[in-house]
């Protein structure tokens, strides 16, 4: 007796679905209002992008995740030119960038960020605490199958963007 072969067709990849713009708003007002507030420098937006590929967008990145009715991350990615005059703004002198205080400054940023836009998402999530890498071409693992939307920011120091790969949390 054979056994017959069960044949399934495997479901192709999908593209990435679109990305909300009520997703991305909270992280470009969120941004404007630290970075006013903090560092005393009103970032100009430009318009947000897919991200392709894994690397990071800059040498420094501030990164913090989300769980809850929300999953993913959003990085802060920054020249070590911009992260140190930014880092200095915020403190009232210069860090040197291999200082833990200046990882921990890079971090603080990115919190105040992510936080913000929890707030105005309308979601129950929680944040993890940051992880701040600094280095060339360092990569950044993220959610497959959800888009990366990169908002390109610049500042009188140089520019910097804001990386946000997020989508709802399926129900249980």
């Amino acid at each position: 007796m054979t056994e017959a072969a069960t044949i399934t067709a495997e479901t192709p990849p999908q593209p990435p679905r679109r990305f909300e713009t009520q997703m991305i708003l909270p992280f470009i007002n969120s941004t404007v209002n630290v970075f006013s507030s903090m560092v005393g420098i009103t970032p100009e937006i430009a318009k947000p992008r897919l991200k392709e590929g894994s690397g990071a967008s800059f040498d420094v990145s501030g990164i913090i995740g989300f769980s809850g009715e929300i999953l993913g991350s959003v990085v802060v990615s920054l020249q070590l030119q911009t992260a140190s005059k930014l880092v200095a703004a915020m403190v009232g002198s210069d860090v040197d960038p291999t200082s833990p205080d200046f990882a921990d400054a890079i971090g603080e940023l990115t919190n105040m960020i992510a936080g913000g836009a929890k707030t105005n998402l309308g979601v129950l999530a929680n944040i993890t605490c940051p992880v701040v890498v600094i280095g060339a071409s360092h990569v950044i693992a993220r959610l497959t199958g959800v888009p990366c939307i990169v908002i390109p920011c610049h500042t009188p120091h140089s520019d910097f963007a804001i990386e946000v790969n997020i989508k709802p949390a399926t129900k249980k």
